[in-house]
């Protein structure tokens, strides 16, 4: 077996089993045995599992990050110095976000991925994504902050975090939603159906009124948000 396939069939065990146990849970051996190959491979051509993690998500987020920093290059050009709406920015993400699991697994498997990135303890894995992949996020979120001037930057924070795990949850689970649809509601739901449901109600959540609390407190500190 070419040395490609051998990396390419340890990546892809990985991921799956990683999403489908978590990446504590799952073991380097427990790699090896599925994919059918031994240890010192994986050692050789990754060094250690936190590298291994970290292969398995590059996969993932290179070409999601090149296509993301081409979209919002054609979208500055398009509205030139003007603020682009939180919308198309949302749209953006979404519709860049879908056209890469398509090339690889499926959807779900890349959302509890990163789902995982977020709950397990891997600092290693947030530090990597940001030392990587750190431009695109921020390049985002700055838009999003034009987009959104009134917010607090603490609250946009927690908004963006809140809208993530709405989306995570949706999409990981995409599977048991489309079944229940099916059976409850006779409906068939493509995973396009489900973003063009999921784009208003994330849309609203990020232009909600500010709790009173932070409200008073937005007016009564003279500084910028």
């Amino acid at each position: 077996m070419a040395q490609s396939d051998t990396v390419t069939r340890i990546l892809d065990t990985a991921e799956v089993l990683f999403a489908e146990r978590g990446f504590a849970e799952t073991s380097l051996r427990n790699i090896t045995s599925k994919a059918r190959v031994n240890l010192a491979a994986v050692n050789y051509h990754f060094g250690s599992k936190k590298a291994l993690i970290q292969a398995v998500f590059a996969r993932y987020l290179e070409p999601f990050s090149q296509r993301f920093h081409t979209a919002l290059d054609s979208l500055e050009a398009e509205h030139e110095s003007s603020v682009i709406p939180l919308e198309t920015l949302l749209e953006t993400m979404a519709t860049t976000v879908l056209s890469v699991p398509a090339e690889r697994h499926s959807l779900k498997v890349f959302m509890r991925l990163l789902g995982l990135a977020y709950s397990q303890a891997q600092g290693h894995l947030r530090g990597y994504i940001q030392q990587e992949y750190g431009d695109v996020f921020a390049r985002f979120t700055d838009l999003v902050r034009r987009a959104t001037p009134e917010l607090p930057d603490a609250e946009r924070f927690w908004r963006l975090h809140f809208m993530l795990g709405t989306v995570i949850f949706t999409l990981s689970g995409l599977d048991a939603l489309r079944d229940i649809a099916e059976k409850d509601y006779h409906e068939h739901v493509s995973v396009r159906d489900l973003v063009r449901r999921l784009r208003p109600v994330v849309v609203a959540a990020m232009n909600a009124p500010l709790p009173p609390a932070l409200e008073e407190a937005r007016h009564a500190d003279p500084s910028p948000c």
